[in-house]
């Protein structure tokens, strides 16, 4: 056999492998590594968002009735009952005015302990963790435990009598009932706000503060033309976080209040809890369900589209 003919055989021999190589070039090889990194979190999205979104609106157009396992297509019989259902408005009501309070609130406390603790001073570690470990305690605990706060004659009650102060019977009256979620929410909560503000004060070069002192600004000067317009991007962030966790807090009025007295602490996300699972009405609590994703995007949208009036980028 001639050598021609073995050349021949021994590129036929290595030829694959030379086709495999070709194919696996370092631009492929680095796209399937990316793919690799985003898989776990593209299935998170796919099994906890999108297929629970696709059943909601699935569910919406049916009445399931869980204990014969019946469903029965009604079309958009549930989505209808939305503009007639009597306890919307007042739901509705709940909602905003415990939104707006706990993202007022939390904003507000946790900007303010970010400027207090934005301070390099002996032993201010412990009080940043302090005011922080609300966040790692469970819900349920917490709650229960405000909840022993806030009876009538509870600790709370008993310190106002210390100054002459006859304080109400904080959890069935409904004003008041609103006020105590608001502040037990917020409590826990803030300190996540504190550490966003905390890290995004550090950021801010020391020099732009220099110069304005040399200008004759003082403390509230600079802070309005300084420090806000320098993190207003951590402003919007913790504003988006903030309103999205308070439209789908559950547990503290779950545990507390229960949506009352009355229907006065029931909010959106608390009321598709009560039809879905307390009355039964599967259908109709996923056009709830629905009705709030809605409400989330939207505000997400536009607090994203105020950001090109309200918030300052260096670049």
């Amino acid at each position: 056999m001639t050598d021609t003919h073995l050349r021949g055989r021994d590129a036929t021999r290595v030829s694959p492998a030379g086709d495999r190589s070709r194919f696996w070039t370092a631009r492929r090889k680095d796209a399937l590594t990316g793919y690799a990194f985003v898989a776990p979190e593209l299935l998170g999205v796919l099994m906890l968002v999108l297929i629970p979104v696709g059943l909601a609106a699935w569910y919406s157009l049916h009445e399931w009735n869980v204990f014969s396992g019946e469903l029965k297509y009604v079309g958009g019989d549930n989505w209808v009952a939305l503009t007639t259902d009597p306890n919307i408005p007042s739901m509705l009501g709940a909602t905003v005015v415990f939104s707006l309070g706990v993202v007022l609130l939390n904003m507000a406390l946790g900007l303010g302990l970010a400027v207090m603790l934005n301070r390099k001073v002996r032993g201010i570690e412990f009080f940043r963790t302090l005011f922080f470990s609300p966040v790692v305690v469970s819900v349920v605990a917490w709650t229960l435990v405000w909840g022993l706060l806030l009876q009538d004659n509870g600790v709370i009650n008993e310190l106002l009598k210390l100054v002459g102060v006859d304080g109400p019977n904080w959890l069935n009256n409904g004003p008041t009932a609103m006020i105590a979620v608001i502040i037990t929410q917020v409590l826990r909560s803030a300190g996540v706000n504190m550490v966003l503000f905390l890290a995004a004060l550090q950021g801010v070069p020391a020099e732009l503060y220099e110069a304005a002192r040399l200008d004759g600004a003082g403390r509230g000067r600079m802070f309005w033309s300084v420090t806000l317009p320098l993190i207003s991007p951590t402003v919007l962030l913790t504003a988006i976080l903030t309103v999205i966790g308070a439209l789908q807090s559950f547990a503290i009025i779950a545990v507390l209040t229960q949506g009352g007295p009355e229907t006065s602490t029931t909010v959106l996300v608390y009321y598709v809890f009560q039809q879905a699972f307390l009355f039964s009405k599967i259908g109709y609590g996923s056009a709830l369900a629905l009705m709030l994703l809605v409400f989330v995007l939207i505000l997400t949208v536009v607090q994203w589209q105020l950001r090109r009036k309200f918030v300052f980028y260096e670049d």
